[in-house]
């Protein structure tokens, strides 16, 4: 399945999250985990591909979590600590004091859970994290050695969402969804001002060598990676791009909302590509990409798959869901004037 936009560049809502990486990547440098993740360039499988040239950024080791996530949950926690405390030096006796008294959840598929985890114990909150029945044990472990809670919904990741929205309105806990719906917008758009760093990193060093790519493949599942990528481009980068959304056939939420020019929930079995298989689309990423991505495609869990060991023949250990742009890429035949870039968004599962 395909849809090529024919809104893209027509005005529209402005963007309800801020492009800019800069509080972001200030956070990141007092970090002692962070660096930028590796810009791997990989001619030996754009040959194979038929393209000119492929760089794949590698998110398989983002900050000991595995993933590009790392970027987010952790520095939204950050900032609405700084929010509520009304001082930017998070370790001071005020703003641990009121991190002490406060409680994070979220619903997730994997990789925000540990980022929101992880930023919880940083920071000297709590940590819930909400996972569906579908969620490898793998994952569930991983949360519960940061210290968080992990509570386990039987259903869907659509499930799961709603399980945090009441448990957080019961508890008055705080909210960090990396989805976003009418009246919920203000956490998700931190998470994906974090995102924006990952785009800057690859800005910063493609410029540097003014080999700008024709083509930029990102994934999505609620979407908010692929929409912080594309504004950032939109934005930030000297040459544009085309943009290309990558979903899973039994979730293309994004697609089905781009073409019907309104939120659309998409019905769908279980895909192996676990962190896509989202059936909502998140509101604030939905009107970003809506007028800043050219095309929409789907790929098939089958396909996603082959296409997870065909990184790892070049070695990139992913999973489906971090292949799904490869899988794309392999059946959009764009020639070999083609430059193109991915993300591989994660590690493996048991990693």
């Amino acid at each position: 399945m395909r849809y090529e936009n024919p809104r893209r560049n027509k005005p529209g809502v402005p963007r309800l999250f801020c492009t800019e990486p800069d509080r972001p990547l200030a956070m990141l440098q007092l970090c002692p985990a962070y660096q930028p993740t590796p810009l791997r360039a990989m001619p030996a499988l754009a040959a194979d591909l038929g393209i000119g040239a492929l760089r794949v950024k590698d998110e398989t080791r983002r900050m000991r979590l595995g993933s590009f996530k790392a970027l987010g949950g952790v520095y939204a926690i950050a900032q609405m600590i700084e929010d509520a405390s009304g001082t930017s030096d998070l370790d001071s006796a005020q703003a641990r004091k009121l991190a002490a008294g406060m409680t994070f959840i979220t619903a997730s598929a994997g990789n925000h859970g540990l980022s929101v985890a992880a930023g919880a114990r940083i920071f000297g909150a709590r940590g819930v994290i909400v996972l569906s029945s579908s969620v490898p044990e793998g994952f569930a472990e991983r949360i519960r050695k940061t210290g968080a809670q992990v509570v386990r919904v039987d259903g869907s990741y659509e499930d799961s969402v709603q399980y945090a929205i009441d448990a957080a309105e019961q508890n008055g806990w705080q909210l960090l969804a990396d989805g976003s719906w009418e009246g919920y917008t203000a956490p998700p758009a931190l998470i994906m001002e974090g995102y924006t760093v990952l785009a800057e990193e690859c800005r910063h060093e493609i410029a540097q060598s003014g080999d700008w790519p024709t083509h930029v493949l990102v994934q999505a599942g609620v979407g908010g990676l692929a929409a912080a990528m594309a504004a950032h481009i939109r934005d930030h980068w000297a040459t544009q791009p085309q943009i290309i959304i990558v979903e899973p056939e039994a979730a293309p939420c994004l697609l089905k909302s781009a073409k019907a020019g309104k939120m659309t929930r998409a019905e769908g079995p279980e895909s192996n590509m676990g962190r896509l298989d989202c059936k909502d689309a998140s509101l604030i990423a939905f009107e970003a990409l809506r007028h800043d991505a050219d095309l929409f495609v789907t790929v098939s869990d089958e396909d996603a798959q082959a296409a997870a060991r065909l990184y790892e023949h070049h070695g990139i250990q992913t999973t489906p869901s971090g292949a799904a742009p490869l899988a794309a890429l392999q059946q959009l035949n764009l020639g070999h004037t083609a430059r193109c870039l991915l993300i591989a968004t994660e590690g493996p599962e048991t990693a």
